[in-house]
């Protein structure tokens, strides 16, 4: 009767613990919880609905089973979950070397299968993840156990494997895996590549599903490392950060210029050679290339003056000097060609900057102080559009989002709203990169 009592009462201690954490179990006024009591019961059913099963409010075989389950230490319960759907206002993510690695495989591999595991949210996102040894990273990843300063300790082997923090300042974004448990990189013990790309996804705002198909599931799968996100998975991450329509997929961001120019990101006096949405992403061209700009345009390697996008025609136009591509896709179109082609005489030899205004249907070429408006091929004084700036500006570069256009002027963005014809806002040109 002893063994019974004791096995009966660390089962209720287990199961209490765990509608505590995952479904926000509430103690009575004297710190008591009775399992036969109207608030256990609603728990049981809670976690019961969001696991699919039978919803009895009773601790049948299928629901102890689901709950003896290996799994993620978020909560799954949308309102009490301590990560509330923020999101990173930014696109490149920080994130600091391993404070301290696991034991179970080489620090070599632990890096790998991290970088992976950020590497399947980039793909599937408009997210560049760096890597950087600064203490205000992002996200902070290490291994610990039990206790560990977070208010939120591990439970020793199986049980929670990890945790993470939404985005936010001080803990926002850090991530934790449990040093109890056995990481692998195959299909024994713990998989540390799919635990930690479901954990990133909670670093990166992403909740809890109950599609046992997707990563965010809560309880540990085994899953096909070549298809870890389901199309519940790629629709949640893209719908969350939907508003960075200023995608860091650029020239130098992918070049080997990039680690100098993420120093130097946040300097008060940055400054871009062009700036232009391409399609669904918007690229930052900085100084000469010293190899192909990424995979967006592979045929490419010189620096950008100018470039503008043609949403109808799913087209961008990149200009260097006198001469311009054209770029379809991943493709380049045939070869460069003058720009003579748009209608200037043969003195214009360079373009400071380019704007597509599609309710128009227009070009919009800035050569020193004058504008050309492409289809019309009237010039036009500079005055119309830089009447707000007290002047004419050389090194101008802009594009249109939303009925504005945005002047990147030195190290300042000018916020223009076209169709009023007026300034509506003034920011640093570092703030699109999240500084």
């Amino acid at each position: 009767q002893v063994h019974l009592h004791s096995f009966f009462l660390s089962l209720c201690l287990f199961l209490c613990d765990y509608l505590q954490q995952y479904y926000n179990l509430k103690n009575d006024p004297l710190g008591r919880i009775k399992r036969s009591g109207p608030s256990f019961t609603s728990k049981v059913k809670d976690m019961q609905i969001f696991f699919g099963l039978n919803v009895t409010g009773t601790l049948d075989s299928d629901t102890l089973e689901v709950m003896r389950s290996p799994r993620c230490g978020v909560p799954d319960v949308e309102e009490y979950s301590h990560i509330q759907g923020m999101r990173w206002n930014k696109n490149v993510i920080t994130y600091r070397y391993i404070l301290w690695y696991t034991r179970d495989l080489p620090r070599s591999t632990v890096d790998s299968l991290i970088e992976s595991a950020f590497s399947v949210w980039a793909r599937a996102s408009s997210l560049t993840f760096v890597r950087s040894n600064t203490h205000n990273a992002d996200i902070m990843v290490e291994f610990v156990t039990y206790a560990h300063g977070d208010l939120f300790p591990f439970d020793g082997p199986r049980g929670t494997l990890a945790h993470a923090f939404g985005p936010g300042s001080g803990v926002g974004g850090d991530t934790h895996f449990d040093d109890s448990e056995h990481w692998t990189a195959g299909e024994a013990g713990f998989n540390l590549f799919v635990v930690a790309a479901h954990e990133f996804g909670h670093a990166l705002g992403l909740k809890h599903s109950r599609n046992p198909e997707s990563l965010m599931y809560p309880n540990y799968k085994a899953f096909n490392p070549a298809n870890l996100l389901s199309s519940e998975d790629v629709a949640n991450i893209k719908a969350l950060y939907s508003h960075l329509n200023n995608v860091l997929r650029n020239s130098w961001l992918f070049g080997s210029l990039f680690p100098r120019l993420m120093q130097d990101k946040c300097a008060a006096d940055l400054t871009f050679d062009a700036v232009s949405t391409l399609g669904d992403a918007t690229f930052f061209f900085r100084e000469r290339h010293e190899g192909p700009i990424s995979n967006f345009m592979p045929k490419i390697e010189t620096s950008i003056d100018a470039a503008f996008w043609v949403p109808r025609r799913s087209t961008a136009y990149l200009i260097h000097e006198s001469i311009f591509w054209t770029v379809k896709g991943s493709r380049v179109k045939g070869k460069a060609r003058k720009l003579s082609h748009f209608g200037f005489p043969v003195w214009v030899q360079e373009v400071d900057a380019a704007v597509h205004i599609p309710k128009t249907r227009r070009t919009l070429f800035f050569v020193h102080d004058i504008y050309w408006s492409f289809f019309t091929y009237i010039l036009k004084s500079c005055f119309f559009v830089f009447f707000f700036l007290g002047g004419c500006f050389v090194w101008v570069f802009f594009f249109l989002i939303l009925g504005f256009i945005y002047f990147f002027v030195g190290p300042q963005v000018y916020k223009y709203d076209y169709t009023q014809k007026h300034v509506v806002g003034v920011e640093k040109a570092n703030s699109w990169l999240g500084c």
